[in-house]
């Protein structure tokens, strides 16, 4: 006989029946703490991670101390994004259809019309974000005066969104005494002040799952230089076995950039973050569940919610400051029974950092060194090989070897044209230069065997910053990184003003102040006589000869 577990809650029997349906029949720890105390009506906060089944930890309370029969606002539940917001109402939603119950969703980018119109006919609960709630009030279109229960979800990103002054002036128009519950995976200094302010005597719940959230995944980490990350993020990717990643970067702007920046080395990539649509960011979702693209570039905050199993590598591009943070993102990998594998890119600013989140976890972080370029090297001539046996093997390509005869017949050697055809095969190469990479405390060894070569004895460069290709010429541009300039921004300004093709140039390295373009011999002087007319954003650049 199958035994529901969620009777011994006590919760009202068509919720448990409802729980039931929708296939949940042992609670989970957060559940079983949780459930119990918001039923007597006191004041909680749960400190527990995505994935432990917290919005129903506090859904099914508010449910069952739901009065029937009433035309004013019960309960609040404010999070921080309308992605989460949705999510929420959508389960609170199927945890209630036995109930009749009536959710809405308020947050920002929807017409204010349809949800005050809403609000007039009658909400029991109302889910939204800071913004738009306290928009709503001011309005005076949203009462807040007589609810009887207020939850704050994912406490610790509104903080970190700048919404708490917005949560305490939401909080100001409930009632003196209403039930207040307060979930966050991190419990921050404010976050404590504020619930010391605005809750009476709460009974806290800390839920930790992080050693059975690290015991599948292999933790790695790799000391670069800051401004060497994606060289050394693209060397991962060129000999990692990375079928599909999500990767945390510190702000909005930096997960656009750096997805762009991984699609134009030939990575398909896509960055996901608060600025986006909700349909926006579903489609994104979907080309990743489908394995239409293989990487994920997140903040934090847009990682919320995110309801993917089959991640194999999640990468910390930044550190975060929290240990917590660190142990919640990297969850990410290694669920569903399977193992994954959590890779840090450590600057020497975050040195602190990883000592403490190994003090936190109680386990060591393992120190890796990145693939040398000979190993990329000879990893793309091992894949070429592979995929040229393959073909061999096949023996499907009739109309190649009518091309092939005819080059003989011009007099060309079979060698000659086997070799043209694999330097032509290869030719996306281009797009992902091996650029040196320096340790975080240092120069790499790797690094000094291939710039040693370039050096002076005066212990200056050689302007030629390497040796260009055949047919090619060598140019610098007096922008890099410092400048904001990228290999996209760089690729556009030239095949714009100088109207050359944007894939005829070869091997690009932006530096911190320079950048160096390899430029068909051709196109050399046409893109010389172009210099000063070069712009990113409003910043004029010159080009001279290397």
């Amino acid at each position: 006989m199958i035994i529901n577990e969620f009777i011994n809650l006590k919760l009202h029997p068509q919720l448990v029946q409802r729980v039931a349906d929708l296939g949940y029949l042992n609670p989970t720890p957060i559940q079983s703490a949780v459930i119990p105390a918001m039923l007597t009506g006191c004041d909680v906060i749960g400190q527990a991670q995505t994935g432990t089944g917290k919005t129903a930890a506090f859904s099914l309370p508010i449910l069952h101390n739901l009065a029937k029969g009433q035309n004013h606002v019960q309960s609040l539940v404010v999070t921080p994004t309308r992605e989460l917001a949705l999510q929420v109402a959508d389960a609170i939603y199927k945890y209630g259809s036995n109930l009749n119950v009536r959710v809405l969703a308020v947050y920002g980018g929807q017409p204010y019309s349809r949800q005050i119109n809403c609000l007039k006919k009658g909400v029991d609960i109302v889910v939204g974000t800071p913004g738009r709630l306290l928009d709503l009030v001011r309005q005076k279109a949203l009462d807040l005066g007589r609810v009887s229960s207020v939850v704050l979800d994912e406490a610790d990103e509104m903080l970190s969104m700048g919404f708490i002054e917005e949560i305490e002036s939401i909080l100001k128009e409930t009632p003196a005494h209403h039930q207040t519950a307060l979930f966050s995976a991190t419990m921050p200094q404010r976050i404590k002040r504020m619930a010391g302010r605005y809750m009476r005597e709460p009974r806290s719940f800390i839920i930790g799952h992080k050693q059975i959230t690290l015991a599948a995944i292999e933790q790695r980490y790799y000391p670069v230089n800051e401004a060497d990350k994606l060289a050394a993020l693209t060397r991962l990717f060129e000999v990692g076995q990375i079928t599909s990643a999500l990767i945390f970067a510190r702000t909005r702007l930096e997960t656009g950039s750096l997805a762009n920046e991984l699609s134009l080395r030939g990575f398909s990539a896509e960055a996901l973050n608060g600025d986006m649509s909700q349909d926006a960011r579903e489609r994104v979702l979907n080309l990743f569940r489908k394995n239409r693209i293989r990487v994920l570039v997140a903040t934090d905050v847009a990682a919320r919610g995110l309801d993917i199993d089959d991640i194999s590598h999640v990468i910390n591009y930044d550190i975060p400051r929290d240990p917590e943070m660190y142990v919640h993102r990297i969850g990410r990998t290694g669920r569903a029974g399977k193992t994954g594998i959590a890779v840090s890119l450590l600057a020497s600013k975050d040195r602190r950092r990883l000592s403490m989140i190994e003090a936190y976890t109680n386990q060591k972080i393992t120190r890796s060194a990145l693939p040398t370029a000979e190993d990329i090297h000879l990893y793309r001539d091992t894949q070429l090989m592979e995929q040229m046996n393959v073909w061999l093997k096949r023996g499907r390509c009739r109309r190649e070897q009518e091309l092939v005869k005819k080059l003989l017949e011009g007099g060309h050697e079979l060698g000659e044209i086997a070799a043209v055809a694999l330097k032509l095969a290869r030719a996306e190469e281009k797009q992902r230069p091996v650029e040196p990479v320096g340790e975080a405390q240092g120069v790499s060894p790797e690094k000094t065997a291939e710039s040693g070569k370039r050096e002076k004895k005066n212990g200056r460069r050689d302007r030629s910053e390497g040796s260009h290709e055949r047919g090619m010429v060598k140019l610098i541009f007096n922008t890099g990184k410092r400048g904001g300039a990228s290999v996209n921004h760089i690729v556009g300004t030239i095949a714009h003003f100088a109207d050359i093709p944007g894939k005829s140039l070869g091997r690009i390295l932006v530096q911190e102040k320079k950048t160096f373009v390899d430029v068909p011999e051709q196109f050399m002087i046409q893109v010389l006589a172009k210099t000063g007319v070069y712009r990113i954003g409003k910043q004029r650049i010159t080009v001279e000869r290397a």
